[in-house]
């Protein structure tokens, strides 16, 4: 008799009614529908803001019901040829079927992180800051190895990135750098990096080749909708101020003061922008981030949303960290939350960031605590 699969695939099936009621199929295939209605009206193109929100959703909407149903459509094959295989007793449709499942397996993953992605801000583009923390110039440098490792990791998925502002230090590396990120769920894949990292190795700025510590943090927050830029801000709280965009070093990369910072004072929040070509173009940028930010602080505020949101808040320094790279006397990066380790630190510092990102999200899916021993080992 041929190998039955019939469990097998009947797993497939449970597993798939629930990711399907986890994604609110139903209700997707209705707005679906609307949104194929507003896109198709010509009229939309007379609003940019509307048109360009409309198209995204609609784009994200439809990579889901897509993704489901081809899986589903694939199912039902391996189903019925399953069928055939016991009916005519043949081993071979049998032994496909069986290849088939493998193939199944991990097309059911991409599934289950689409459920893990459903938050309430995980669609959103994200914006993100990275610090340089405790360690000197190491700690500097650390901060700009983190920037490119995080935009590589963009680059790698096609998201767009987008720069703000780059504080870089006198001596090497950098102080801060803000960027946006967007494309379908920046947010919820890149909340996995929020907070402190560690890294360890023997520096390059220490001329008796010691080993160092050194340590940045990762600000993520969501981008807001068009719908919510009417946070109102009163200008008599603001101090704004223009300066010269500088490079690398300290040296002046514009002959103009075009640079804006933008000073909240009842919350001593800080945007600025220096990218864009005019000083009120990097006004109305710096203002957009300092909305986003708002935002942010009032749902820091409500506590139940804090750690779905925002996370846990450390300080830049020792025992804070979220992961270690370890750079000497061997090679390891790990994940203090999730305890996901990989001893291959090249490809995660050029931006192999998946492995974590996904253990991140099923450990959170798992709600699970704070690890034990945060600290980690040297």
């Amino acid at each position: 008799m041929a190998t039955d699969h019939s469990d097998a695939l009947a797993n497939y099936r449970r597993k798939l009614a629930e990711v399907k009621e986890y994604l609110d199929l139903d209700t997707k295939r209705a707005r679906l529908a609307e949104l194929h209605i507003e896109a198709a009206d010509p009229s939309i193109w007379d609003d940019q803001a509307r048109a360009q929100k409309v198209t995204k959703e609609l784009s994200a909407v439809e990579d889901d019901v897509k993704v489901h149903d081809d899986f589903a459509a694939r199912l039902e094959d391996l189903e019925t040829l399953n069928l055939l295989a016991q009916e005519e007793d043949d081993q071979d449709s049998a032994d496909e079927v069986a290849a088939a499942l493998e193939d199944l397996r991990g097309d059911f993953a991409e599934l289950e992180i689409r459920v893990l992605l459903g938050g309430e801000y995980d669609a959103r583009d994200a914006v993100v800051t990275v610090h340089a923390g405790a360690g000197g110039t190491d700690s500097q440098d650390w901060a700009e190895m983190l920037w490119r490792m995080l935009r590589r990791w963009a680059e790698e998925h096609r998201f767009a990135v987008e720069l703000y502002e780059t504080q870089w230090a006198e001596e090497a590396g950098i102080r801060s750098a803000t960027f946006a990120v967007r494309g379908q769920r920046a947010y919820g894949w890149l909340r996995s990096e929020h907070g402190v990292h560690r890294l360890v190795r023997i520096s390059p700025f220490d001329s008796q080749a010691r080993r160092h510590t050194a340590f940045s943090s990762v600000d993520v927050i969501p981008e807001l909708d068009e719908a919510e830029e009417d946070v109102q801000i009163d200008d008599e709280d603001l101090r704004i101020d223009v300066y010269r965009s500088s490079g690398p070093g300290g040296q002046g990369v514009n002959t103009t003061d075009s640079a804006v910072r933008i000073t909240h004072l009842p919350t001593g929040i800080v945007t600025s922008c220096q990218n864009e070509r005019s000083q009120l173009q990097n006004k109305a940028t710096a203002m957009a981030l300092l909305k986003t930010r708002l935002a942010q602080l009032e749902r820091e505020k409500r506590a139940a949303e804090l750690a779905e949101v925002r996370g846990e808040q450390r300080s830049v320094e020792w025992g804070s960290q979220i992961r270690s790279y370890v750079l000497h006397p061997y090679q390891m990066v790990k994940d203090h939350r999730t305890n996901h380790e990989t001893g291959n630190t090249q490809a995660v510092l050029d931006g192999g960031l998946g492995e974590f990102m996904t253990a991140y999200l099923q450990w959170q899916a798992r709600g699970d605590g704070p690890a034990e021993g945060v600290g980690g080992d040297d």
